[in-house]
């Protein structure tokens, strides 16, 4: 029987006009359960009840798009145990630092593929290290689009400075030509809440303001403007995050994205583990008609401040009804569709539904009962 979150919450029908009152989306994939960006973490994600299955998008050498969160391939791969690969790392310059490590830039498809992806955190499930590879933004998508139910995707253009910098694509094309081209094969295509927008769900983020200024002119698909630490200044136009966050500038970028999407620290600023006073950021950017999506919600003790109490659906309540975001970023989308059930005002009356049904079911069957 269905449940009240498929019905309220997830985007399920082909030519459903339904749009869910939170967005679960399902931060690189389920990957507080397994690898992050793998296939079977989106995978399972799926079969969790996510409504979109977020990525990043990153270049190989030989300028193949592929899901990867960073650019070097330390952390979450196994390249220090390729001998073969031990001449490969390099310093480069990202966002205004030098970091040394693999970079996903000098490794070919082939070669990223001849490696297998491990989970971030030690405290995380260990058991699938090694196990998957890494995909590309093609096997990303035939993963939503292969979906029993709609499934919408929200890939990142991930450090496109860097990626433009270090690979070259024919005919003079960047990184984000590529990006809207592959989307566009594949279908994605018309503006927020269109009819063909719901058939293929998708949101484009970036935390690069031009970027996104960029792919406007290319695709009308809806855009999300990512906004990092209130220390941190865009990649690319090195504006600082009280630029970035004020109504001068929502006034200009509501002109190209549909919304933003904040790390969730700074919506709500933290001091010793605590919650302090919210920002009026939330209310400010639906004055400009901008949706909020902020990031991440993880369900460790490590992650969640001490006012939930160690409950990840605590943290969900405050979020989603207390400060009335629009989508949230989770590392544990079963748990947040979990929650939407649990909440959705649809639930007793599906409930009675169902009990209503199994009533009947039992009057069908009760004459044949053995007395």
């Amino acid at each position: 029987m269905g449940s009240p979150c498929l019905i309220l919450f997830a985007l399920m029908e082909k030519d459903s006009h339904y749009r869910p009152l939170v967005y679960n989306i399902a931060h690189r994939g389920s990957n507080g359960e397994l690898p992050e960006e793998t296939a079977a973490a989106y995978m399972r994600a799926i079969e969790e009840g996510t409504d979109f299955i977020e990525t990043d998008i990153l270049s190989s050498k030989d300028g193949v798009l592929i899901c990867f969160h960073d650019v070097t391939l330390d952390d979450t791969t196994d390249v220090a145990q390729h001998k073969e690969f031990a001449d490969r790392k390099r310093t480069y310059e990202v966002q205004g630092n030098n970091t040394t490590g693999f970079f996903t830039v000098d490794f070919t498809l082939k070669e990223l593929k001849s490696l297998r992806v491990r989970q971030r955190y030690p405290f995380r499930d260990q058991q699938y290290n090694g196990k998957f590879h890494i995909i590309t933004f093609e096997e990303y998508i035939s993963i939503a689009l292969d979906a029993t139910r709609v499934v919408g995707i929200y890939p990142e253009i991930k450090n496109p400075v860097f990626i433009n910098e270090h690979v070259k694509w024919p005919n003079g094309k960047k990184f984000e030509d590529l990006f809207v081209e592959t989307l566009k094969k594949h279908g994605y295509k018309g503006s927020y809440m269109s009819n063909e927008w719901k058939k293929q769900p998708a949101f484009i983020q970036s935390f690069a303001p031009t970027s996104l200024v960029y792919v406007s002119n290319l695709t009308d698909l809806p855009k999300i403007f990512l906004i990092d630490d209130i220390t941190v200044p865009t990649q690319d136009t090195n504006q600082s995050y009280w630029e970035i966050t004020s109504d001068g500038y929502f006034d200009f970028i509501k002109n190209y994205v549909v919304g933003i999407g904040p790390w969730k620290d700074t919506v709500v600023p933290v001091v010793n583990n605590y919650l302090q006073t919210p920002t009026d950021l939330v209310a400010r950017a639906h004055a400009h008609n901008l949706q909020v999506h902020p990031y991440t919600y993880r369900n460790e003790n490590c992650f969640l401040h001490y006012n939930f109490n160690q409950d990840p659906y605590q943290e969900y309540e405050f979020w989603i009804h207390k400060m009335g975001v629009d989508g949230l970023f989770t590392d544990f989308t079963g748990s947040l569709h979990k929650y939407q059930e649990w909440t959705s005002p649809l639930r007793s009356k599906v409930g009675s539904n169902e009990t209503s049904l199994l009533h009947k079911i039992a009057a069908m069957v009760s004459p044949y009962e053995r007395v």
